[in-house]
């Protein structure tokens, strides 16, 4: 049985967490199995657990171990969390990358920018044209979502077919962008689906989801009634909102000005492939600073209080030369993702006491999410009737979630978090290994591993604070009295008036008065020694225990 050909899924990201999408799928002999991957993303860092990283990426060291294996690269939609680690991870990947039109636009423009080759992008016909990758034949299945051209992914191979949802929901009339339907659902479904994989974010949410058109009627009553400058946030991923915005700001006299390079680098891709063709006309942030405030409406990026973003700029002051103040309209079309609240309640704070009047969607009339709901949920499972049903997209308790529904519904759920590698050959799923499935940090231009230390240090100089120790010591392995101290990030006086380098120092002359020539020979001993001794006067003095670095400096006789 060891040598048979088997079906496996595999999760390096996204299943256990909301973001970072990477999901591998292969057929073949056990370790031999050829590959495909769908999606490749990213998730956000957070000054708390990953300060100054820019953003997160899987870790696909298993993948590029087994890179001979991989065949291509499927993206289901535009999301930065499924197609934003393309940019950043593709040089180690090299293998196509098939995408549907819009979603293709995007990851060109990743590639460029990273100096790698668009054309290693290729633009897929929608279901039920299918695409060869080694043994698979995957097409892409359109659904509705909060971007436009969202796909789930019918993926066959001769251990049966795999529907992959991708986000979605199920709406009907999603303004911009192509309507669930359940028509063409059911003939994907037809042949018999062994398993879907299906996203779990909203599985908590049990009432009915809601459609996309049901937030335009009011946003224009509420851009009308403004009286000064009039702003809105929302994902800048969301063209139909973006649409639906613009067009309230026009119906009320009002121009238009998209503030945000990635607001404008999604609207000039759907103007692209023809998806958004009656957008309202727009200012440039120049003409807008002519327009007269009650005039003008800004769709600003930052809905997630980014602190590069818009939002978050114009909430500490100008941005391009736009400056809001007391009785200007700032709406937040938008739903704070769970770890996100102290940003973005820091920005309303702040357009508070400007005297800003902030709307939020607290009301349920200004937002509706991209992603199903429990009864869609339910509903997909009876229009797709898999075999196996294994939750992804969402956090364990999502996923756990949605495996109770789906075997409420009488079918196998199977919960299989980061780095679960399962056998979905046989009439059961089974776990047969289990891979590291971490992180990557982008810190600045370098990626860096999860484990490497780096952020780990920063974190502690954070915490602790950080203190610098100059010695020197002649050829005769004496240390010299002249010790420097420099601290950072720490009290510089303790005790009312002491300064704690000083304090330091002082201590720091009478130990190593007492160092013998053997230790002051030996960098390592003479380093532990001094951090002994910096740390003894910080917890004493202040009760920390800072990061210490030691620069020891020799002197040679000429």
């Amino acid at each position: 049985m060891s040598g048979r050909n088997r079906l496996i899924y595999l999760p390096l990201g996204g299943a256990g967490e909301i973001g970072m999408n990477a999901y591998v799928y292969g057929y073949g002999k056990p370790g031999k199995e050829r590959m495909i991957l769908v999606d490749l993303g990213i998730a956000f860092p957070d000054m708390d657990t990953t300060p100054g990283v820019d953003v997160i990426v899987p870790d696909i060291a298993w993948l590029t171990e087994n890179i001979d294996r991989l065949e291509a690269i499927f993206i289901t939609h535009g999301h930065e969390d499924h197609v934003g680690g393309v940019g950043h991870l593709y040089n180690q990947l090299k293998k196509p990358v098939h995408a549907r039109a819009f979603t293709a636009n995007l990851a060109r423009r990743k590639l460029t920018e990273k100096g790698q080759d668009p054309k290693n992008v290729h633009v897929a016909a929608p279901f039920p044209e299918m695409i060869e990758a080694g043994p698979f034949q995957v097409g892409f299945l359109p659904v509705s979502h909060s971007i436009p051209e969202s796909n789930a992914l019918v993926i066959d191979s001769p251990a049966g077919r795999i529907l992959h949802t991708g986000d979605f929901k199920i709406d009907r009339s999603p303004v911009v962008g192509e309507p669930f339907d359940e028509a063409l659902w059911a003939e994907a479904a037809k042949p018999g689906v062994r398993a879907l994989v299906c996203d779990s974010t909203n599985v908590f949410s049990k009432h009915a989801g809601r459609s996309e058109a049901e937030v335009a009627p009011n946003l224009k009553p509420l851009v009308a009634g403004a009286k000064g400058m009039f702003v809105a946030t929302t994902f800048a991923s969301n063209v139909a909102r973006l649409q639906s915005l613009a067009v309230a700001g026009e119906a009320a006299g009002r121009s238009i000005c998209l503030m945000g390079r990635a607001m404008r680098r999604m609207t000039e891709a759907a103007r692209e492939e023809g998806i958004l063709t009656d957008f309202p006309k727009t200012v440039s942030p120049e003409e807008a600073a002519d327009i007269p405030r009650e005039n003008l409406m800004l769709i600003v990026t930052g809905s997630q209080g980014e602190r590069r973003a818009a939002s978050a700029q114009l909430s500490r002051g100008k941005y391009f030369g736009m400056e809001l103040i007391e009785g200007d309209t700032f709406l937040f079309s938008s739903k704070t993702i769970p770890g996100n609240e102290k940003d973005v309640a820091r920005i309303m704070n702040n357009l508070s006491e400007m005297g800003v009047d902030v709307v939020t969607d607290d009301d349920g009339l200004y937002h509706v999410s991209g992603h199903a709901n429990r009864p869609d949920l339910e509903a997909v499972h009876k229009i797709v009737d898999p075999q196996i049903v294994i939750p992804m997209h969402g956090e364990h308790r999502h996923l756990r979630e949605h495996a109770k529904v789906a075997e409420g519904l009488g079918r196998t759920g199977i919960v299989v978090p980061n780095g679960t590698m399962v056998d979905l050959s046989g009439n059961e799923p089974q776990v047969v290994d289990h891979i590291e499935a971490g992180r990557t940090y982008l810190d600045g231009s370098a990626l860096v591993g999860q484990f490497d230390g780096v952020v780990r240090d920063r974190i502690r100089m954070a915490l602790n604070g950080h203190v610098v120790v100059a010695v020197m010591v002649d050829d005769d392995n004496e240390v010299l009295e002249d010790t420097w101290v420099e601290v950072r990030g720490l009290p510089e006086l303790v005790r009312g008036s002491a300064v704690l380098a000083t304090m330091m120092e002082e201590h720091l002359a009478g130990q190593l008065a007492r160092v013998d020539t053997r230790t002051a020979n030996d960098d390592a001993k003479l380093e532990e020694v001094i951090t002994r001794g910096v740390r003894k006067v910080a917890q004493d003095e202040i009760d920390k225990r800072p990061e210490v670095t030691v620069l020891i400096t020799r002197l040679t006789a000429d």
